[in-house]
């Protein structure tokens, strides 16, 4: 039984032109796993809102949507709470309750079902997901992974028939992010619910998906199994391609006919090539290595020494005797898992947050030292976690001129200064569109659009590639190498271990409000287990450091040189 049928459905946002759906047909069926993956803004947002009539963005619609049979805009809200759930990318925009239990019951006190049934419900629910441990707890004490999962649990009490999901892991760290999506697919095994998902980071859930369906500017273009999608994504959308899993990218970038799509089928990948030979190269030599050298004679642009940090006078400490230094011109990156102190480090070294034990200097100066605007004036620059924080006007183009106003700068100057941003990040489009109107990559696009218009010398990102799509991760990475090339230091936190392995000059692994190790990305992945790169993991076993997907293909083509120099 199909569970959504989709007929010719256009969608128009009011005052635009171009269409944001374009006779999109679709089936889902009763049971299924599909991903919905594309570029950001290509539309995969607005279709997921069209599932859930509360959630449709105004507009001029045409065509129809079916739930069960029925027209969905003839089924009633009841059934649509119930029955459809939907999980948006940030927990913090759907949780309602101060406690956990209350978040558990909410839907369902809503609904007005029994003290008996609720009670039965949550209980089920809250050992279902594991929650019993935090059960009584305050959500404010909850980690983003908890958070998201408290979210999933909430919806799943009402025994939704579908569960749709926007980017439900772009906040999460790596290993939050596995244990979500695996929960995931328990709930579309073991419950049989019907799973809707969009995603950019296409690597754990590709394996899960019954199907995948690709869209680019507001068209379904393809429609298939995951097996069969990283050859047509090449053909018909190159662009995309980055996006793949990368045991299909190493297998389709080494002209294999073969199609890998988990680390234990890329593992086997390699396995084989190297079966009947022992490869001679199995270290790659990274120039960051190097560069790090370099950079050791640097001034020093930020530096924290022996800092403490709580939120509460009688609270615990979230950040415990820290101390660490980044050199000018540096491209320094902070990862490690949900709540260890990583975005708390942030707010004190950009002075939101003042340690009551420690230093902390910015460019040889205490920041007690800057006053406001000084600090802000071409000193320092913060995009934060949440892109929305920054937007105070009704488009963008407004938003991006207003940034720059009390600078003494000319309008003349403003307008053509918002103009080279704009080409710059990719947003001429979206000048005229409300800030709230944009898909969470744009947003975060606008929003990092206005923090560059400061010209900082010192810029902190807090998960900058959250919501970004694969192809404008590399222009965002081409933008900093800009900024690098003309000194300006980079603090990024993140949870984009891809990123950070390929582009960063230096990674810190944070834990318990402290950093345990920081190195050069290279030694950084391939000494670990868990936190490391999808090309590590598949590869370990032949190669000694290998990090990137560029890592294994340069080992592997030079190997095959080697080979064919020596059977010569």
């Amino acid at each position: 039984m199909e569970t959504f049928a989709i007929r010719s459905l256009d969608f128009t946002y009011p005052n635009m032109k171009k269409k944001a759906l374009d006779n999109i047909d679709l089936c889902i069926n009763e049971g299924e796993f599909v991903v919905i993956c594309g570029k950001s803004g290509c539309g995969k947002s607005t279709l997921m809102r069209h599932l859930k009539t509360v959630l449709t963005p105004f507009g001029e619609r045409t065509g129809d949507i079916y739930f069960k049979g029925v027209n969905l805009d003839y089924v009633d809200d009841r059934t649509q709470s119930s029955q459809i759930g939907y999980v948006l990318q940030s927990p913090e925009n759907q949780i309602v309750t101060d406690k956990v239990w209350h978040e558990l019951a909410f839907g369902l006190e809503s609904l007005g079902y029994d003290n008996k049934t609720i009670r039965l419900r949550v209980a089920e629910m809250a050992s279902f997901f594991g929650i019993q441990t935090w059960f009584m707890k305050n959500v404010t004490e909850l980690s983003g992974g908890q958070k998201q999962l408290l979210n999933l649990a909430s919806i799943m009490t009402m025994q939704p028939s579908v569960l749709i999901l926007d980017e439900p892991t772009s906040q999460l760290d790596p290993i939050a992010a596995s244990e979500f999506l695996k929960t995931i697919k328990k709930i579309n095994d073991e419950l049989g619910t019907t799973i809707i998902i969009s995603e950019h980071d296409l690597e754990e859930v590709f394996p899960m998906a019954d199907r995948v369906i690709v869209m680019n500017e507001g068209k379904v273009i393809i429609d298939d199994e995951p097996r069969n999608i990283g050859s047509k994504v090449k053909k018909l959308n190159p662009d995309m391609f980055e996006a793949m899993p990368t045991p299909v990218k190493i297998a389709s970038l080494l002209d294999s006919d073969k199609s890998p799509i988990t680390v234990k089928e890329g593992r086997k990948f390699i396995d084989n090539i190297y079966c009947d030979y022992k490869p001679k190269f199995v270290r790659i030599e990274d120039s960051r290595d190097e560069e790090d050298k370099k950079f050791n004679k640097n001034e020093l642009a930020v530096k924290m020494k022996d800092v403490w940090f709580k939120y509460e006078k009688d609270g615990k400490d979230i950040v415990k005797d820290l101390s660490f230094e980044v050199k000018k011109g540096e491209f320094f990156c902070l990862v490690g898992g949900n709540g260890t102190g990583k975005s708390t480090t942030v707010s004190l070294i950009s002075g939101i947050n003042k340690p009551y034990r420690g230093k902390i200097e910015l460019f040889g100066k205490k920041i007690t030292g800057y006053k406001n605007k000084e600090l802000f004036n071409h000193n320092l620059g913060i995009l934060p976690q949440d892109p929305q924080s920054l937007f105070v006007k009704k488009t963008v183009r407004e938003d991006l001129m207003e940034i720059l106003s009390g600078r003494g700068i000319k309008k003349a100057e403003r307008i053509e200064k918002v103009e080279k941003i704009s080409k710059l990040i990719e947003i001429e489009d979206l000048l005229e569109h409300h800030p709230y109107d944009l898909s969470g990559g744009e947003q975060q696009r606008a929003a990092l659009a206005k923090v560059l218009l400061l010209e900082p010398q010192l810029l902190i990102l807090d998960e900058p590639t959250k919501g970004l799509d694969a192809g404008f991760k590399i222009k965002f990475a081409e933008i900093l190498e800009q900024l690098l090339k003309r000194e300006v230091t980079i603090i990024m936190v993140s949870h984009d271990i891809e990123f950070c392995a390929s582009f960063a000059h230096k990674c810190a692994l944070f834990f318990d409000g402290n950093i345990v190790t920081t190195n050069t990305p290279n030694k950084f992945f391939s000494g670990n287990n868990f936190y490391t790169t999808v090309a590590n993991r598949m590869t370990r076993q032949v190669f000694e450091n290998a990090i990137t997907c560029e890592d294994v293909i340069r080992l592997c083509k030079a190997n095959e040189k080697q080979m064919q120099v020596t059977l010569a």
